[in-house]
C-alpha cells in the first residue's frame, strides 16, 4: 500500500465506514479504517496515509480535537484531513474549517462530494 494511494477513514459508526471504503476503492484508493481517534493515532504510527476522512461527532476525541491535534505535530504536516459530518449548518462548517480541516464532506456520501474534497483520484 502506498501512502499517497490510502486513505484512513475515521468513524465510530461500522457502516459509515463501509460505506465510503466502498466509494473510495471505486475511485482507486486503498483504504484503513479506525473506530475512533485513538484508533486512527494509532494506525499512523504504523503506515503513513495521504489523507484522513474524520468523522467529526465520534465518542472520546471528536474529530475536531483529533484535527487540532495533527495540526501542531510536525509528522503530520503535508496530510489531507477532510471532516467527514451530518452538521451541515454554515456555522458549524466555519468552525470545522477554522480547526484545520482541508474540506468538509456532510453525509449521506457521494462521489462528486468525495472527488471534490480530495482534490484528485487515487495515482
Amino acid at each position: 500500500m502506498s501512502a499517497q494511494d490510502t486513505i484512513l477513514i475515521v468513524d465510530d459508526d461500522e457502516i459509515n465506514r463501509k460505506v465510503a471504503a466502498l466509494f473510495l476503492q471505486r475511485m482507486g484508493w486503498q483504504t484503513g479504517q479506525a473506530a475512533s481517534a485513538a484508533e486512527a493515532l494509532e494506525q499512523m504510527e504504523k503506515q503513513a496515509y495521504a489523507c484522513l476522512l474524520l468523522d467529526i461527532s465520534m465518542p472520546g476525541m471528536s474529530g475536531i480535537e483529533l484535527c487540532q491535534q495533527l495540526r501542531r505535530d510536525e509528522r503530520w504536516k503535508g496530510l489531507r484531513l477532510v471532516a467527514y459530518t451530518a452538521h451541515a449548518m454554515s456555522d458549524e462548517q466555519a468552525a470545522i474549517l477554522q480547526a484545520g480541516f482541508d474540506a468538509i464532506i456532510t453525509k449521506p456520501l457521494s462521489r462528486d462530494a468525495l472527488e471534490a474534497a480530495l482534490g484528485r483520484t487515487a495515482g
